[in-house]
């Protein structure tokens, strides 16, 4: 598995569901921390939705404006945005060091905040998605990006190797404990 770490905030989000939602899946899938700017929300409204408690594990920051967000030192920020001229997630190699920023929920990162950005990614859809979705899919991406898992296999279905396969619509099972202990007896 790749280094490194990641965070993800929002911009101008005025939910508290959604970013309950969005610290929800940052804490899931293991962020170091994660931010808001120029939230128009409470920000303690978050926990109505958080059921993970991810304010006890996952550092959150928020800051007033954009020329106040700080980042550490070789952290890349991010924008996710719905634009033309964003790279698609599919095709987009993700930094080992990033903080993926969010647009607010009826709206576009600000132009001083998208111009902070060192890449701008979209998510393939016809429109926006939820703020929370959104996150969770570039999370998932980053994942799988940086080689938490191996490549996926040529055919189609998982790897094979100690999992259940379909052969002609019947399941065949291996059983990783049987080969072991046989080679054991």
């Amino acid at each position: 598995m790749a280094r490194g770490y990641f965070a993800v905030g929002v911009e101008g989000i005025s939910k508290p569901g959604n970013l309950g939602n969005l610290l929800r899946s940052a804490h899931a899938f293991g962020a170091s921390f994660a931010f808001a700017v120029t939230p128009s929300l409470d920000t303690r409204e978050m926990h109505l939705v958080d059921t993970s408690d991810s304010e006890s594990s996952l550092p959150f920051y928020t800051y007033p404006d954009v020329a106040s967000l700080v980042l550490p030192r070789d952290c890349c920020l991010v924008g996710v945005e719905l634009l033309d001229e964003a790279v698609e997630l599919p095709s987009f190699r993700h930094p080992t060091r990033a903080a993926y920023v969010l647009g607010p929920e009826r709206g576009e990162l600000s132009p001083a905040l998208a111009g902070r950005c060192q890449f701008l990614v979209k998510i393939p859809t016809r429109f926006c998605v939820n703020v929370g979705v959104a996150g969770a899919l570039v999370m998932y991406d980053r994942m799988v990006c940086l080689g938490r898992y191996a490549e996926r296999p040529v055919r189609v279905g998982g790897p094979t190797e100690g999992t259940a396969t379909h052969i002609h619509g019947k399941q065949k099972i291996r059983n990783r404990v049987r080969k072991h202990a046989s080679r054991d007896s």
